[in-house]
């Protein structure tokens, strides 16, 4: 009985993987991709039939009555795509309508719903996600937010396979931390480079579109860093910070290096078992292993700590805020020495 229960759960899929059917439920806080999932139904539809009919619907908005008008058959028996925004905050008619149409669902229709998260409507969802939603042919579309460096990464990555161009591993690291905003802005800077560049693109070509972003200057020291290029480093931090590069970027793109290398310090096995494991890519996993060379367990563990303070002193717990992250830098160039400076 138990074993059944579980079963009937309606498909979840990735935006990347979006397709039409008759109730489409794209839940989660990322609305750029929620709205490329959208855009992906919208126009899988409308290629079956250009006559496509498209209504806009808003949740919050919602006069009873409403969806069964949109949904009845005209005429012509059009197909249509009926889009509802703000599920979130959906008035109680919107979800007494919604749950009854799940019953009674209309031909050549598809109903998108775009959840952002929260508990308004759980009973809605919960009907969707479960055995009515299953029988319905349902699906849900997850759109988690991208915090992580790897989805990031992995994100950008989608986009230029999307665009079937290729990219270096290091052309997209300084890519994406050039582009630290929303997914939007990301994904046109990649549309652009495509476009101007073409099919491949290398570090050179990014080192020039991404020319006067600060972020691309706080790699740079996080790279000589973290290759053990202590002139270079310091050199770099030192322009970086006379250019206008602000301290907390330079000390996050150091942190997320130091956080790679103490993941995969003393990892054994395949680039890609590891990569699964701490939920990186293959080549991320590879640099960082490069980069731990010359490393002791010890000396990870107090660049793990002294970045936290470092964070501390830059948001106004020292008075020479400037010193606390040079002398970060420099340890980590140094793989895990440390020397004070004289004052």
């Amino acid at each position: 009985m138990a074993a059944t229960k579980s079963s009937a759960k309606t498909p979840k899929l990735g935006y990347a993987d979006a397709r039409p059917a008759p109730v489409v439920l794209i839940s989660g806080p990322e609305q750029f991709l929620a709205d490329r999932a959208t855009r992906t139904i919208r126009d899988a539809l409308r290629q079956h039939d250009p006559a496509l009919e498209v209504h806009d619907v808003d949740a919050a908005g919602y006069g009873k009555g409403e969806l069964f008008t949109i949904a009845s058959p005209s005429l012509f028996a059009e197909p249509r795509l009926i889009r509802v925004s703000g599920v979130e905050h959906a008035s109680d008619a919107f979800i007494d309508d919604a749950k009854h149409y799940l019953d009674q669902p209309a031909d050549d229709t598809t109903i998108v719903l775009r959840h952002g998260g929260g508990q308004r409507g759980k009973s809605l969802l919960d009907a969707l996600r479960g055995a009515k939603g299953l029988a319905l042919g349902a699906i849900e579309i997850v759109c988690a937010e991208v915090k992580k460096d790897a989805e990031r990464l992995s994100f950008a990555q989608s986009e230029f396979r999307r665009l079937d161009a290729q990219v270096s591993a290091g052309a997209l690291r300084a890519l994406v931390a050039a582009y630290q905003g929303g997914l939007g802005e990301l994904a046109a800077a990649i549309e652009q480079l495509v476009s101007d560049v073409g099919k491949r693109i290398d570090d050179t070509d990014v080192e020039r579109a991404t020319e006067g972003r600060v972020e691309a200057g706080a790699f740079k020291v996080a790279d000589a860093a973290t290759a053990g290029r202590v002139a270079d480093a310091l050199l770099l931090l030192r322009q970086a910070l006379s250019t206008g590069t602000e301290p907390i970027p330079l000390l996050a793109a150091i942190n997320m290096k130091v956080r790679a290398m103490a993941r995969v310090y003393g990892a054994r096995g395949a680039s890609g078992a590891l990569a699964a494991e701490f939920g990186m890519a293959p080549w991320m996993v590879e640099r960082a292993q490069r980069e731990t060379r010359g490393w002791s367990e010890v000396g990870l563990a107090r660049a793990v700590d002294l970045a936290a303070q470092t964070e501390l002193a830059l948001k106004g717990g020292s008075r020479d805020p400037g010193y606390a992250l040079e002398r970060y830098v420099l340890f980590v160039a140094r793989r895990g020495a440390e020397r004070t400076r004289s004052r």
